[in-house]
């Protein structure tokens, strides 16, 4: 093929991605499995593959928020994640609601830090975040002497009742479905609907930019990493719920499969560029291929050579547009 024509294929593609967006894929996907097994459509699994993502879609929404504001990606999700289950387990004696607070409070003190240094001080977001991430897992092993912190299980206890918050249901709904979605929604309004959403956007777009027209860029950086530290504490509540145990390995590998998704969904890494309804679509459309691939008969380790393949290729095509837009990083 020759570059002019492969130029226009990769034209095409970008354009058909743009208008379609992501929902396509999942619609093909949807399509692509009913010939895989006649279950695929069953109410059960499409229950169960939001079930399954939901823990996902909750860390990605507020990564969102970081990417979305230029800074690429936040590499110390899985530790906030950790450490917040980790601090509410240790804190159900003081009883459920207090535990709840502090778990989150704690993943976002860690944010905020990751918000105050990258914005105040122009520190590189994956390098910072790589660097926390392994101070955290450093931290959590020795206060916890590398050992897993149970709660307290036995009926009418904390304990009990915080096990019980990853496997409680809204009607049909899980719990955690009903609270990704209510997530999604309320994160695309303030994207949308807020002068921080706007201000995110310019920042993302060009800090320069945005300095020009007064808007204060540490803070809206603070906010954003905060963003995601909230979301990030929630996902590790639930996930240490659904462990019934806090350690320090909990939500590994959610910043990875995290950023998958906010790139999947629309989102470039230069910032500035993408909403929460295309997230929301990356989040599914992982969830449906992960699920096509169990059916299939693949295993975890070659589903991850899957996603991160498609990862590449995603990353390619946004490298592919921004370049011929002038700049020089997905």
């Amino acid at each position: 093929m020759r570059p002019a024509d492969k130029a226009t294929s990769l034209s095409r593609l970008a354009a058909i991605y743009d208008s379609a967006g992501i929902y396509l894929v999942g619609l093909l996907l949807l399509i692509a499995g009913t010939f895989v097994s006649g279950e695929f459509l069953t109410p059960k699994n499409l229950m169960n593959i939001l079930n399954a993502v939901s823990l996902l879609g909750i860390a990605a929404a507020g990564m969102a928020f970081v990417t979305y504001s230029g800074n690429m990606a936040d590499l110390s999700i899985p530790s906030i994640m950790a450490f917040s289950g980790i601090i509410s387990v240790a804190a159900l004696p003081l009883g459920l609601a207090p535990a709840l607070v502090l778990g989150v409070s704690a993943g976002m003190l860690i944010g905020a830090m990751n918000g105050f240094v990258v914005g105040r001080f122009n520190a590189n977001p994956i390098l910072w975040t790589l660097a926390v991430a392994f101070f955290m897992e450093g931290f959590m092993r020795f206060t916890w002497s590398n050992t897993q912190v149970y709660p307290d299980i036995e009926p009418g206890t904390a304990g009990a009742a915080f096990i019980g918050i990853f496997r409680l249901s809204i009607g049909p709904l899980p719990l955690i479905v009903v609270v990704m979605v209510l997530m999604f929604v309320t994160c695309h309004l303030v994207l949308t609907r807020t002068r921080f959403g706007i201000e995110s956007k310019l920042v993302g777009s060009s800090k320069a930019a945005a300095k020009t027209t007064g808007i204060n860029v540490p803070r809206v950086v603070l906010m954003d990493f905060l963003a995601a530290a909230f979301c990030a504490s929630i996902a590790g509540i639930f996930l240490t719920s659904m462990n019934k145990l806090g350690v320090f390995y909990l939500g590994k590998g959610y910043d990875f499969k995290s950023v998958t998704a906010v790139v999947i969904g629309g989102m470039m890494l230069s910032g500035g560029r993408g909403n929460m309804l295309g997230v929301f679509g990356g989040v599914l459309v992982i969830g449906l291929l992960a699920n096509i691939m169990t059916f299939i008969g693949i295993n975890t380790f070659q589903q991850n050579i899957v996603t991160g393949a498609i990862f590449i290729a995603v990353v390619g095509l946004h490298q592919y547009q921004l370049r011929k837009r002038g700049k020089d990083y997905a």
